[in-house]
C-alpha cells in the first residue's frame, strides 16, 4: 500500500474525526461499551468542531491517505502535558486503520510526529497489538499508571517513555 503523509488542516477535521471513530472501534471493542460507540458516533459533529481549532497549529498533526485519498491514518504530538513529564516531547495520539497494519503505516507516522528521539506516551492496558508496537519503537514503561475519564469508562492506562539514545526499530539498527 502506498500513502502519503502531510501536516493536518482545519478543513481535515471531518475525515480525522471519522477515521478516528472507526480506528476506535477496531481497536476497542474488547474494552469499551457499545453505548460509548454509539455515543461517540452520535457526537461525530461536535468532536469534529472541536478537532477544527486541534488542527490549526504548528505542532505535528499528521494525516496518511491511500492511493484513493481516504484518510487511513493520524498521528499527533507536542509539549509534554504531564506535570512529571518525563521527556519533553509527548506523542498525544496514533491511530491507523486495521487495513493498513503491517505496512509500516505505524512507524512512518510515529517518525514523522516525534521522530526518533525521546518521547513520552499513554496506552490503553489490555491493548497488546499498540503495546507491542511501542516496543518495537523503542518506548519502555516508566511505571506511571492512570484511567481515562468517565466518557472513556475509565479505562486504565499506563505510561511509556522513549529516552535519548535508545536503540531504534530492529529494521533501523
Amino acid at each position: 500500500m502506498d500513502f502519503q503523509l502531510r501536516q493536518a488542516t482545519p478543513q481535515d477535521a471531518e475525515a480525522v474525526v471519522h477515521m478516528q471513530t472507526l480506528a476506535h472501534e477496531e481497536c476497542y471493542p474488547h474494552l469499551l461499551s457499545a453505548g460509548f460507540f454509539r455515543g461517540r458516533r452520535a457526537s461525530i459533529p461536535e468532536r469534529v468542531e472541536r478537532r477544527r481549532p486541534h488542527l490549526a497549529v504548528d505542532d505535528p498533526r499528521i494525516i496518511a491517505v491511500d492511493a484513493n485519498n481516504e484518510l487511513v491514518g493520524f498521528a499527533d504530538a507536542g509539549p509534554g502535558r504531564d506535570d512529571d513529564g518525563p521527556e519533553e516531547l509527548e506523542l498525544y495520539s496514533i491511530y491507523t486503520l486495521r487495513r493498513t497494519y503491517g505496512t509500516g503505516l505505524g512507524a512512518a507516522l510515529m517518525r514523522a510526529a516525534i521522530g526518533d528521539g525521546p518521547a513520552y506516551l499513554w496506552v490503553v492496558e489490555d491493548n497488546p497489538r499498540a503495546l507491542a508496537f511501542y516496543l518495537k519503537q523503542g518506548f519502555r514503561p516508566d511505571g506511571k499508571r492512570s484511567v481515562l475519564p468517565p466518557e472513556w469508562e475509565e479505562l486504565p492506562e499506563f505510561r511509556l517513555v522513549r529516552r535519548a539514545g535508545h536503540a531504534g526499530p530492529p529494521s533501523e539498527q
